[in-house]
């Protein structure tokens, strides 16, 4: 079943006016305001949240969170998990990502899909979880940091 003229042409007036900011002299530009920035001041407080807390965890060092939605930390992978990593035949953040998902549940990017620089290691992580969610995330990578680094000890 097609679309007619009218249907393409009420789909095309809702997504542009969708994605089009009230006049500033209009009845709705104050909450439109109010709201626009109760939403960039939160995501910039959970990027602020995102990368303190990372730096703050041995072996992983966060760049500040600017202009995306993601984190983009720096890990240390030891030897061991490196070999461990080459032997499944997985990019050594692969195998931290993988093993952080089995173990937290919690779910990141390899770096490595990213071209990073060689000989470092990456992943990515969204910064748009509520913050309260985010303050247990990074808990719990932090907690499985140490449970990785002494597993490959």
């Amino acid at each position: 079943a097609g679309h007619n003229l009218t249907e393409a042409s009420l789909i095309s007036s809702l997504v542009t006016s969708s994605g089009k900011p009230p006049s500033t002299d209009g009845p709705s530009y104050a909450l439109y305001r109010k709201e626009k920035m109760g939403i960039l001041d939160s995501l910039a407080e959970r990027a602020r949240l995102v990368s303190k807390c990372l730096n703050e965890i041995d072996g992983i060092s966060c760049n500040p969170v600017q202009g995306a939605m993601y984190a983009f930390p720096q890990i240390k992978i030891p030897p061991k998990a490196i070999a461990a990593a080459n032997k499944e035949g997985l990019a050594p953040d692969a195998l931290y990502c993988k093993e952080l998902l089995e173990s937290k549940g919690i779910c990141t990017v390899p770096g490595s899909g990213f071209k990073q620089k060689p000989g470092t290691f990456h992943f990515r992580m969204t910064i748009l979880p509520p913050f309260e969610q985010l303050e247990t995330i990074v808990v719990g990578i932090g907690d499985f940091q140490k449970e990785f680094t002494a597993k490959y000890a």
